[in-house]
């Protein structure tokens, strides 16, 4: 079984050393990753600057781009193969709720999901790294899990979003299935001024949660569970399709002859 790890924090980040540490007695595990932090990036990929490869002294393989740049260019080319499951994180602070779209720990999973392959973003619920090997440990034990589901070859590929309690093995709770909640509107844009009198702008902190009902990531995880939500990837809003169809119907009859 083969595992390639990524992430958004940089390949230097704690989480994923200790993803790496925690996945590597499980599979052959490669790590091809930013070299700087890029997160929020979601699943930008640079399309109009080279990219370069190098390695660490540790064998892990870093990028200067994008965590879903690192993804692609992995499974097209630069590892050779194609492993049997992609693993982004683990990362500093949650991915719940509206964090899913921004975020390049998700946008990571997303790609190797995009290449048909099953796909799971870890992120700890606070920032800080406290607890990391326990979330390690985690981990391990939801991989460990569905290793067995992916040694006969290819299968319908899945995403999984997980987010684990910044806690002590013994005092989470486990896993718990749950939706994406929803986060009230981002924070107003900080404004400064540099040294040479320009105004500069810094984008606010992430709202805090607006829909946090049971049933939900953030009440899930508030109760100190891991978070389990299978996304994907599908934007339409279907229920709304019929509710837009007769506005085409009437544009396109305009300026047609009676």
């Amino acid at each position: 079984m083969k595992i390639l790890i990524s992430n958004d924090d940089g390949y230097q980040a704690p989480g994923i050393v200790a993803l790496y540490e925690a996945l590597k007695g499980l599979a052959e595990v490669e790590v091809v990753a930013p070299e700087h932090n890029n997160s929020a990036k979601s699943n930008a990929l640079s399309l109009h600057s080279p990219l370069y490869v190098h390695t660490a002294h540790n064998g892990f393989r870093y990028v200067n781009g994008t965590p879903a740049d690192c993804v692609h260019i992995a499974l097209t080319g630069l590892l050779g193969y194609r492993p049997d499951l992609v693993v982004s994180g683990i990362n500093n602070g949650a991915n719940m709720g509206d964090d899913t779209i921004y975020s390049g720990t998700v946008g990571a999973a997303m790609e190797g999901y995009l290449f048909g392959i099953p796909a799971i973003a870890f992120s700890q619920t606070e920032k800080g790294w406290a607890h990391l090997e326990d979330a390690g440990a985690m981990a391990a034990r939801l991989v460990t899990q569905l290793l067995p589901s992916l040694e006969n070859g290819p299968v319908d590929p899945w995403l999984l979003n997980v987010n684990i309690p910044n806690q002590p093995l013994d005092q989470m709770r486990g896993f718990k299935v749950a939706r994406l909640g929803r986060r009230h509107a981002a924070e107003q844009v900080i404004s400064q001024t540099n040294p040479r009198g320009d105004t500069m702008y810094w984008i606010g902190s992430a709202g805090k949660a607006k829909d946090d009902a049971e049933g939900t990531d953030f009440h899930a995880s508030l109760q100190g569970y891991a978070t389990i939500t299978p996304l994907k990837v599908d934007l339409t809003d279907h229920d709304r399709l019929a509710y837009w169809a007769p506005t085409a119907a009437q544009l396109s009859n305009e300026g047609k002859a009676p």
